[in-house]
């Protein structure tokens, strides 16, 4: 458990940093967008988290070139992570800049959103930055499961679906300020509990310390994490899922996460937290008033 602890502090700490260096990048009027209270913010910024992996996983690598720490190079888990981190990230930052949800146009003209928005347009031959998410997603997905799955198609199928759910899960989580990272740092908490390998989620730790080194600006609406950000928390949070849980349990949150999805096309996440007091006061918590 220090390992983790250890890795969320890092995370962290590089996230700080990133947002530090970056924050000038997001003034740009391009990357302004409107917040549910019409206020301008910058959008995207959740592409500082899989910068931070980038920046850990070299300042680990220098480490381990001095003897210190797991030894040169990424492997196992981690550099699935990586990889993970920043294909979901680059999907979901070309999703907040060109998509329609962000306040542009969708390449193709149109507003889909949900599954059933951007699968339709799809099907009338108009592709939508959503699709091109949505498919995107799942091949990353398949890339960064097959390694811990080996020669189980079922497996493959099962686990990528649960990596790219996970995704979009957090996507429809984010739509107040520090849901999304509130949502995710409490899944991680219970998902390092119940884990049957954590030595597997040290990965993800890094990620979910990142968002949680942008949480205070997200909650005072200095930012917005966009799909780059979301996208990202729920897609280690679903390969953290694959890389330490037996497959009993994994077959369990795919079970979960995708009636969540489906719940999230046909009712408004926003109303059900608003309607139940616990969730309301959680979600509200160090929100601006």
């Amino acid at each position: 458990m220090s390992t983790i602890v250890t890795a969320l502090i890092v995370g962290y700490l590089a996230s700080r940093l990133s947002w530090l260096v970056a924050r000038p990048f997001f003034a740009l009027p391009a990357l302004a967008r409107t917040n549910y209270r019409g206020r301008p913010l910058p959008t995207a910024t959740g592409i500082v988290l899989p910068l931070a992996a980038v920046l850990v996983e070299g300042g680990r690598a220098v480490a381990g070139s001095f003897g210190v720490g797991d030894g040169p190079g990424t492997g196992g888990t981690r550099a699935l992570v990586l990889l993970a981190a920043l294909g979901f990230g680059l999907l979901g930052l070309l999703d907040d800049l060109a998509g329609g949800g962000s306040g542009v146009a969708a390449v193709g003209g149109g507003s889909e959103r949900g599954f059933r928005g951007h699968l339709g347009a799809l099907a009338r031959g108009r592709v939508t930055t959503g699709a091109l998410k949505l498919i995107g997603g799942g091949v990353v997905a398949l890339l960064v499961v097959a390694p811990l799955v080996g020669e189980a198609p079922g497996r493959l199928l099962a686990d990528a679906a649960l990596v790219a759910l996970s995704a979009n899960l957090a996507n429809l989580l984010d739509r107040a300020p520090g849901r999304a990272i509130k949502a995710s740092a409490g899944a991680f908490v219970v998902l390092a509990v119940a884990a049957g390998r954590i030595a597997g989620l040290s990965g993800t730790a890094v990620v979910v310390g990142a968002a949680l080194g942008l949480l205070l600006d997200d909650l005072h609406e200095h930012l917005m994490l966009g799909d780059a950000g979301a996208n990202v928390l729920g897609a280690v949070l679903g390969l953290g899922v694959v890389a330490a849980c037996g497959p009993g349990a994994r077959d369990a949150v795919l079970v979960g996460v995708a009636a969540l999805n489906l719940a999230g096309e046909l009712v408004s996440f926003s109303r059900v937290i608003e309607a139940v007091p616990p969730l309301r006061a959680l979600d509200r918590a160090g929100r601006r008033p």
